[in-house]
């Protein structure tokens, strides 16, 4: 054990850890450094304490039943305009958005470190074939829109993709074939979200997954802002004078990127932290929900909720838990620089799980009791953030508009239904622009050829957007 680092050894010692390196002895040196780098990347002094508090208590169970008790319907909402006075605000924000577009104090991050496994794709999710009628990928048409408006407000936007260990290569490799589908590659940066490991639930030791392999797993995606940091994207992006942050997930492909209007009341309210939510189609609808507690703005888990609690009112007879999370965001970049001050970002949140892990005689042991799952992992959720800001704001979507994720190989969020809503979206453009088209066949509109049904209107009018090139050949 002489090659190993004294200061290693001195902290696997303190953390009762030693027995990470049982195999040191009989390892080539190329896993040796792998297995170091592994090591050199942990808090053993955070791991620790939240595994003694996670023995110590039910993880999360009082705290998530109090904080339903006080839950209120959140008071700082923009709700969808329903008379001219609303729709004139909207406007009067979306040009906000607009100046801040225009003076590249906005960049995009998109959330791209899982697989398309629940959708029997076996890469990244970003790569799925979503197009009703190209089969352009979740990617592409994120980036459509982000060269669209590039070109439409004459604005830098850089694009910033978190990947994690399992997707990086492959998506690198893939906006390198498709030439970043037109975008200048210094304005995409790739970023992997950081790795947390698992610890066995009884003792704290933490499991490994081959002799010179801990048993890791990715930090959720509140490890976003501890990833940027680590990338220095952070500071690149104080260094180019972003001010505003839109944050999406990769799975739906009619989230407005960049939306001016967001952005526009982001800025208005000076807030940190800005959420887009739609109003929950049921009760019990697998969304999280954003509430009111004790003045703070927080996100409450549906699996948190009981089908009464879910379907409680107020005084008012006002649905408490309408307010359904859509996982689109704008941060203030100062906001997320502050919360990376203690070095550690947001809080760590415990799981109770199986997880396969090789014991001391090196065999691989795959533990499959669901009542008694042998492991603790790890993750942080980027809604955390909330509370931590002085300043929050909600926006209401439209959902119909803005929230078709791929989530589901069949039924609801699912593939089909995520192209039969940009079919579907394609087709009220065309109709408003005063179109027929042929119903039996799909229609699909490239955020290249128009962002919104009025872009689309003066295409059509222009002659250079035809209708029978926006339909299946």
């Amino acid at each position: 054990m002489n090659s190993i680092p004294a200061h290693i050894q001195e902290t696997l010692q303190r953390f009762s850890q030693v027995h990470v390196l049982q195999f040191w002895p009989t390892l080539p040196d190329t896993k040796r450094q792998l297995l170091l780098a592994q090591l050199n990347t942990i808090d053993f002094a955070q791991l620790h304490a939240i595994w003694l508090k996670a023995r110590a208590e039910s993880v999360g169970t009082e705290s998530a039943a109090d904080r339903i008790v006080k839950a209120a319907a959140p008071k700082a909402v923009v709700r969808q305009p329903q008379s001219a006075e609303d729709s004139a605000i909207w406007k009067s924000a979306a040009e906000r958005g607009v100046a801040e577009l225009k003076a590249g104090r906005v960049a995009v991050i998109t959330v791209a470190g899982g697989q398309g496994t629940r959708l029997g794709f076996n890469h990244p999710k970003g790569m799925f074939p979503i197009g009703p009628v190209s089969d352009r990928p979740l990617f592409q048409i994120f980036a459509e829109q982000i060269g669209a408006r590039r070109r439409r407000h004459d604005a830098a936007i850089p694009w910033f993709i978190m990947t994690s260990d399992a997707t990086h290569a492959e998506t690198v490799a893939f906006f390198q074939a498709k030439d970043y589908f037109g975008l200048p590659q210094d304005s995409v940066a790739f970023f992997q979200q950081g790795s947390l490991p698992a610890i066995d639930a009884a003792t704290g030791r933490i499991l490994l997954s081959g002799q010179a392999e801990l048993a890791i797993s990715p930090d959720g995606h509140g490890g976003l802002i501890m990833a940027l940091q680590n990338a220095g994207l952070l500071k690149q992006m104080e260094r180019e004078g972003i001010e505003h942050v839109f944050y999406h997930q990769v799975d739906n492909p009619t989230a407005i990127i960049a939306d001016p209007a967001f952005i526009g009341f982001h800025h208005q309210h000076r807030s940190l932290m800005t959420t887009n939510v739609v109003c929950k189609s049921s009760p019990t609808e697998r969304m999280g929900v954003l509430v009111d507690v004790d003045g703070h703005t927080e996100i409450i888990e549906y699996s948190e909720l009981t089908p009464e609690q879910a379907a409680s009112c107020d005084e008012d007879g006002q649905w408490i838990f309408w307010a359904g999370n859509t996982a689109i965001h704008v941060f203030d970049r100062n906001f997320l620089q502050r919360l990376t001050e203690d070095g550690r970002g947001l809080p760590l949140h415990v799981a109770r799980k199986n997880v396969a892990y090789v014991d001391d005689k090196g065999q691989l042991v795959q533990p499959a009791d669901p009542a008694h799952p042998n492991a603790f992992k790890f993750e942080r959720f980027i809604f955390d953030a909330l509370p931590m800001a002085e300043r929050t704001l909600i926006v209401e979507g439209n959902r119909e508009r803005e929230f078709n994720p791929v989530k589901n190989a069949s039924g609801a969020d699912s593939a089909a239904t995520s192209r039969a809503a940009l079919n579907r979206i394609a087709r009220e453009w065309l109709t408003s622009a005063g179109c027929t088209f042929n119903n039996d066949q799909p229609v699909e509109i490239s955020p290249l050829q128009a962002l919104d049904a009025e872009e689309l209107r003066t295409g059509l009018a222009s002659g250079s957007i035809r209708v029978e090139d926006l339909q299946a050949r």
